[in-house]
């Protein structure tokens, strides 16, 4: 396939867009993606939507049925609640070996990530429902660098994994960052100080608790019907 400026793919663009469309709630769960509408959207060849959303099944995004096609990967209760079981014992555990094993470039990136994400806006100008895309993308860095000081590359991959398809249930969570008695920012704050303080238990356990937390409200919101 013919490379474009910046050495990216024409199939890889057409990945990153609509990657980004459904975890940013343009594109909803459980609905169909067709070739001819994919194609006009993103301006690509059926061979490059197809390659786009092969890889996007690998990840969890999108799922295939028969007779149908690709369909944005449905959310549904009981998925939720399995993926919450495996997040609250892999990440929380992968978080404890990071912060035993980090260096202090690990723990600067971490610093880092906390800054951009302590001052990027919650909502985009344009939807007060949803987090906006800035947020989500800060939030994301931010989880993956307390992660990113475990030396087991194969727990990190996996927990990355699972915090991935977990990002689709919290962008369609229209009650998400919007709990009275909740203080999001304060719970990522307490997660940074029990890294920085070397503290793995803690640090684990407040966790799983965030985890468990977000995960409770998601689930009492998740739908289960696909769209048509």
């Amino acid at each position: 396939m013919a490379k474009r400026e910046g050495g990216t793919t024409r199939a890889g663009e057409v990945y990153g867009r609509l990657r980004g469309d459904i975890l940013g709630g343009r594109l909803a769960p459980g609905q169909r993606l067709k070739f001819p509408e994919l194609c006009e959207r993103y301006g690509c060849s059926v061979g490059g939507a197809r390659e786009a959303l092969t890889r996007l099944v690998s990840e969890g995004f999108v799922t295939t049925q028969s007779h149908h096609g690709f369909m944005v990967v449905p959310l549904s209760h009981e998925d939720l609640a399995d993926l919450t079981d495996a997040r609250v014992e892999i990440e929380s555990l992968v978080f404890r070996l990071s912060v035993r094993d980090g260096d202090m470039a690990w723990e600067s990136r971490a610093v880092a990530a906390h800054h951009v994400l302590d001052r990027t806006p919650f909502f985009g100008p344009d939807d007060t429902d949803r987090p906006s895309d800035d947020w989500a993308a800060a939030h994301a860095a931010f989880h993956l660098a307390l992660l990113e000081g475990c030396r087991n590359r194969r727990l990190l991959a996996t927990a990355r994994a699972m915090r991935e398809e977990a990002e689709l249930y919290r962008q369609w969570s229209v009650s998400f960052g919007q709990e009275p008695d909740r203080d999001i920012a304060g719970e990522h704050r307490a997660l940074l100080d029990a890294a920085i303080a070397r503290d793995g238990d803690l640090a684990a356990e407040r966790l799983r608790e965030h985890i468990a937390h977000t995960a409770g409200l998601l689930i009492r919101n998740a739908t289960d019907a696909p769209v048509a």
